[in-house]
């Protein structure tokens, strides 16, 4: 049952969460003050919690939160899906007028949330939260970030706002556009920046976590950024493009350059060092190559083969409706979950 108020407009509140049992207990607390003062803005709140396959303590302290608040609703995913997908099960999951992403680690504070939904009421349809400040991050990972924005909007069709992550305020209308996205292999950084509407921001700064580590490994974050510039660039294929009529260009004024010796100054003995350095080198450009290729073709077997983006185990409270969607659902319902595929 939809426990919305006929005559409110309704935000909701999505948070994926991952082994964050030490965070779950201040992030409800935090939130529930956040949604108290979003209702005396006169709007409705639902909180919704998609837990990603943990293996702690997170979905039964879930759980026992959506029991304990009737704001809250809580969504156990099969599996460990990833961030991307988790967070996409949330936004699929909420029917908010407008929808605010946030970390369950409250690096970016809840407490800002009515100031986006005050923005969002002047009329933009994408409020943006911009880190002015990310002191509680390390140096290397602050240089990282820097660096990745920087390549990534100089390599890419669509760029990404500066110091602005996945927290921010997104209009109904940005959501129904942004799930009838159907890619696997999902950036949802770079999908909300393609998305476009009408956009302004607000200024804070990002704290530290509140309890816990970050889940994200050094390669996780590399595999993340890759997939980042991989999904809203095809300036990598083209560099090897560019890269082959360099070396063609420079082989044949070497070739050049050996028949004008030759002719001056006779026939020349070929140097054994100088042919494995020359074939070793070209060896390394060609694999190379031949990898950017492979990960563009494994992006198109991804596709392909069309499998759900996550997997629903439970959801409570299980009312029997099926979550507002766009289009075709990228997650699906197993055995004990009773929502119905399809449009609702």
């Amino acid at each position: 049952m939809d426990r919305r108020s006929p005559d409110l407009p309704l935000l909701s509140i999505v948070a994926p969460f991952y082994n964050e049992e030490a965070a779950v207990e201040t992030f409800c607390r935090r939130v529930r003050a956040a949604a108290d003062a979003v209702h005396d803005l006169q709007m409705e709140v639902e909180i919704i919690c998609v837990n990603d396959g943990s293996r702690d303590a997170t979905w039964p302290m879930l759980l026992a939160a959506a029991r304990a608040d009737a704001r809250f609703r809580v969504i156990d995913l099969s599996r460990n899906f990833g961030k991307e997908a988790a967070l996409t099960a949330g936004l699929q999951e909420a029917r908010g007028d407008a929808v605010v992403p946030i970390d369950a680690d409250l690096q970016d504070p809840p407490e800002l949330i009515p100031e986006l939904v005050a923005r969002w009421r002047e009329g933009f349809e994408v409020v943006l939260a911009r880190r002015t400040a990310r002191d509680g991050d390390g140096y290397w990972k602050r240089l990282g970030s820097r660096l990745f924005y920087r390549l990534h909007n100089r390599l890419a069709d669509t760029p990404l706002p500066d110091d602005v992550g996945d927290f921010r305020l997104l209009d109904r209308k940005v959501v129904d556009a942004l799930l009838l996205l159907p890619e696997r292999r999902r950036f949802l950084k770079g999908m909300f920046a393609w998305l476009g509407f009408s956009t302004t921001s607000v200024d804070y700064v990002r704290g530290a976590r509140s309890s816990g580590a970050s889940k994200f490994t050094l390669r996780g974050l590399v595999d993340f950024g890759l997939d980042g510039m991989l999904s809203f660039s095809t300036a990598p294929l083209r560099f090897w493009i560019y890269c082959g009529v360099a070396i063609a260009g420079l082989a044949f004024l070497y070739a050049s350059f050996i028949v004008v010796r030759t002719l001056v100054q006779g026939v020349d003995v070929p140097g054994y060092a100088s042919l494995i350095v020359i074939s070793l080198f070209l060896g390394g450009i060609q694999l190379l190559g031949i990898g950017v290729i492979g990960e563009y073709v494994g992006r198109i077997y991804g596709e392909v083969k069309q499998r759900p983006l996550y997997l629903v185990r439970e959801r409570f409270p299980d009312d029997g409706a099926a979550p507002h969607q766009a289009g075709p659902r990228t997650g699906s319902p197993v055995s004990g979950d009773k929502s119905i595929p399809g449009n609702s």
